[in-house]
C-alpha cells in the first residue's frame, strides 16, 4: 500500500485554524478532488467533521478516541493508526491518501510513501500545522506554480515528493 499525505501548506507550515481552512484556492480542492476521487482518505475525527458529510467516491477512515462516533453506511471509525493500516492490508487498499489534521499527519509523515503538497504563499495564522518537510529524507520530483488571481487568494505550488530509501 502506499501512504500518501496531501496537504495544503502555508510558508510557516499553518494548514487551518479552529478546524477550517485559512485560504480559498480553489485550483487545490479540483487537484484535491482528481487524485483522491476513488480512494480511501485517512483523517481525524476533527477533519471529517470540517467537512460536513462524507466526499462523494470516496471512502473514509476515521480516527478517534470516541468509541460511539458514527460515520455513514460504508465509512469506518478507527482507534489508531495501525487499526486502520492493518485494516487496508487486509482488504488491499492500493493508495491510502492522509487528508489531516495535523495530529494525524505527524503520526504518519515517518511511514508516508509521497507527499503531495500545495504550497501556498502566505503565512496565515493559525493552530494547526503540518509537520516539517525534511529534505534528507524526501526529494522533490515535481512543482508547478501557480499565480494569485481572482478565484485563487493566494499564489502556490503543487509540489509532489517521495520518500529518499
Amino acid at each position: 500500500m502506499r501512504i500518501l499525505l496531501i496537504a495544503a501548506v502555508a510558508k510557516n507550515g499553518v494548514i487551518g485554524k479552529e478546524n477550517d481552512l485559512v485560504w480559498r484556492i480553489p485550483t487545490d480542492f479540483k487537484r484535491f478532488k482528481a487524485l483522491t476521487s476513488g480512494n480511501y482518505i485517512l483523517m481525524g475525527r476533527k477533519t471529517f467533521e470540517s467537512l460536513g458529510k462524507p466526499l462523494p467516491n470516496r471512502t473514509h477512515l476515521v480516527i478517534t478516541r470516541n468509541p460511539e462516533f458514527e460515520v455513514p453506511e460504508g465509512h469506518h471509525v478507527f482507534e489508531s493508526v495501525e487499526e486502520v493500516f492493518i485494516y487496508c492490508s487486509k482488504i488491499g487498499v492500493e493508495k491510502l491518501y492522509v487528508i489531516g489534521g495535523g495530529e494525524i499527519y505527524k503520526q504518519t509523515i515517518g511511514i508516508a510513501d509521497e507527499l503531495v503538497i500545495t504550497e501556498v504563499e502566505a503565512s496565515p495564522e493559525g493552530d494547526t500545522y503540518f509537520p516539517e518537510i525534511d529534505l534528507n529524507n524526501w526529494k522533490e520530483v515535481s512543482r508547478e506554480s501557480h499565480p494569485a488571481d481572482e478565484k485563487n487568494q493566494f499564489p502556490f505550488s503543487f509540489v509532489d515528493y517521495v520518500r529518499i530509501k
